[in-house]
């Protein structure tokens, strides 16, 4: 006897695979559409971040370069100062920041004279603003010079005193704290200017400030 199949029945069939292979269908393209999705957001967070890095680094580059043109403009007495506060252990970076020079034109020291004179104070006035306003946080090293008149003994002594009394009055006067900086005396050596002349031996007669950090 043979079985008949219901004409009914074979399209009501027939519609549920359409509509499952419609369905199948539609669930595919979501996945990929989400796959797509996430894939896109992913890389653009890559993206982002190798931006974002790019960014640090060109700005460690201008940093770099920024310091390394200060340090070429320093004097070589300020490289000796970075290089001994670097060696004591003095620096959080190791990076120079400014060199501050006064002499005897602009302070008034004097001939074999250690005082502070009020042109002085008021540059060390000046001097500490800068410092305390930009909170530079620096280390100082501060060296004493003279003109080449008197013994090399007595000048490096001269120089000396000049110095810390610069450091005393920035440490009384200006809060600057005694374990940020250093005193030392170059005397006649490293002049800036002739010592034959009245006016080259005023502007050796000088204090330099070496900023670091």
């Amino acid at each position: 006897m043979r079985k008949f199949v219901s004409p009914a029945i074979v399209i009501l069939l027939v519609a549920g695979l359409t509509v499952t292979g419609c369905a199948s269908k539609k669930y595919v393209q979501e996945q990929v559409a989400n796959s797509e999705s996430v894939t896109n957001g992913k890389i653009g967070e890559v993206q982002n971040s190798v931006e974002g890095n790019q960014k640090e680094i060109t700005a460690l580059h201008q940093k770099d370069a920024e310091m390394q043109k200060q340090l070429d403009q320093a004097s070589a007495t300020a490289k000796e100062a970075l290089d001994r506060a670097k060696k004591a252990g003095k620096l959080a970076e190791g990076t120079f920041i400014a060199e501050v020079i006064l002499t005897d034109q602009d302070v008034k020291f004097g001939f074999d004279n250690a005082n502070l004179s009020d042109e002085a104070k008021a540059a060390l006035d000046a001097f500490a603003e800068k410092v305390i306003k930009k909170n530079i946080g620096a280390y100082v090293e501060i060296q004493g010079y003279t003109d080449n008149i008197g013994s090399e003994s007595y000048n490096l002594s001269l120089g000396y005193k000049r110095a810390k009394g610069v450091m005393d009055y920035l440490a009384s006067e200006k809060g600057f704290p005694l374990h940020r900086m250093n005193v030392t005396s170059y005397g006649e050596y490293k002049p800036i200017a002739d010592n034959s002349t009245r006016e080259g031996r005023a502007q050796n007669r000088r204090v330099a400030l070496v900023l670091m950090k």
